[in-house]
């Protein structure tokens, strides 16, 4: 049976710490994962790398593997250490390593550590006369992020990204492979990060529609990304939307209600003057061409003005009598 030299399988020295051991078990694990890798070779690699990491990731494991001595030579037979030599080379069969089902450990693998394997899951089967456990498969992390992102008819008309910024919440990476303290997450095992992305908003968004911003979302042991889900809300304290069209309120007194007048408003194109006839009313609307939101296939919507009559609030002793004057006269 060939030696497997784990160091070398992983890229560490012999005397490299557990943070070292894991970091490049990390690396290696992203780059072989077979969700992410299609060639042929890395399913191999990485049921390699997880076998090498499951042993010298645990401290009793990477002992009980360091007292071959002599035989660290690599490329050797082995010899398994006394009490090791009766053990079924072929007795496991299966192992699961994070949810992906890679078949059994090496022989190799087998001989060294097959007293430990019946305490490393919940679940027992029957192999070569003795029994094994092995870990139930894990439930696969959603690693999607949904929000709610507030626009104004700004960004809309504008056309150009929207900075979107938020908290995202993931599993920290500088923990200890075998327990203790870390000060990166005061050992909750949770980071928080902060990130800032730009996203193009479509110019044809409803309200409640969802967009999906693809690779955004939180990220697993090995590199996969989930998506960001961005439920956009419009929220514009001067404008209303209704698909392309805009409508914003006009205010205007009431003498120029009843004789009519010309007043400038800002549109998103651009301050315009605009003509109110006379005996207008309050919530009449008057329609301006063009000056609503860029639409998909080319020009505008339109801009609503809705007419909003109010009383001046420093109303002089004259105003007042004049408006008495008029209600007598009626």
């Amino acid at each position: 049976m060939q030696y497997k030299d784990y160091y070398e399988i992983l890229g560490v020295k012999r005397g490299a710490s557990e943070a070292e051991i894991k970091s490049a078990y990390r690396k290696l694990a992203r780059k072989y994962h077979p969700d992410v890798n299609k060639t042929k070779e890395a399913e191999a690699k990485f049921k390699d790398i997880n076998e090498a990491y499951e042993v010298l990731g645990d401290k009793q494991k990477r002992d009980r593997y360091d007292s071959l001595g002599s035989n660290w030579q690599g490329g050797q037979s082995y010899t398994p250490p006394p009490g090791f030599e009766n053990f079924s080379q072929g007795g496991f069969q299966s192992f699961n390593f994070n949810g992906q089902d890679l078949g059994g450990f090496s022989d190799f693998f087998s001989s060294l550590f097959g007293d430990m394997m019946g305490t490393m899951g919940a679940s027992r089967s029957s192999f070569g006369g003795f029994e094994t456990r092995q870990k139930p498969r894990r439930k696969p992390e959603n690693l999607d992020v949904t929000m709610t992102l507030n626009v104004t008819a700004k960004d809309l008309f504008s056309q150009k990204p929207v900075t979107v910024r938020f908290n995202q919440m993931e599993r920290c990476t500088q923990c200890p492979p075998n327990g203790g303290y870390c000060s990166a997450c005061g050992g909750t095992g949770i980071r928080s990060e902060q990130k800032s992305i730009k996203v193009k908003i479509p110019s044809d968004v409803k309200e409640g529609q969802k967009i999906r911003v693809k690779g955004e979302g939180k990220a697993d042991d090995y590199g996969q990304k989930g998506d960001l889900y961005l439920i956009l809300h419009v929220k514009d304290p001067e404008y209303s939307l209704d698909g392309f069209d805009l409508t914003k309120e006009a205010e205007i007194t009431p003498p120029e209600a009843v004789l009519g007048t010309k007043k400038d408003i800002e549109t998103l194109h651009g301050k315009i003057g605009i003509k109110i006839p006379p005996r207008t009313s309050s919530g009449q609307t008057l329609r301006l061409k063009g000056l609503g939101l860029p639409k998909k296939g080319g020009g505008y919507g339109n801009l609503n003005v809705k007419i909003k009559i109010v009383i001046p609030k420093n109303l002089s002793d004259k105003q007042i009598e004049l408006y008495k004057k008029i209600m007598l006269d009626n």
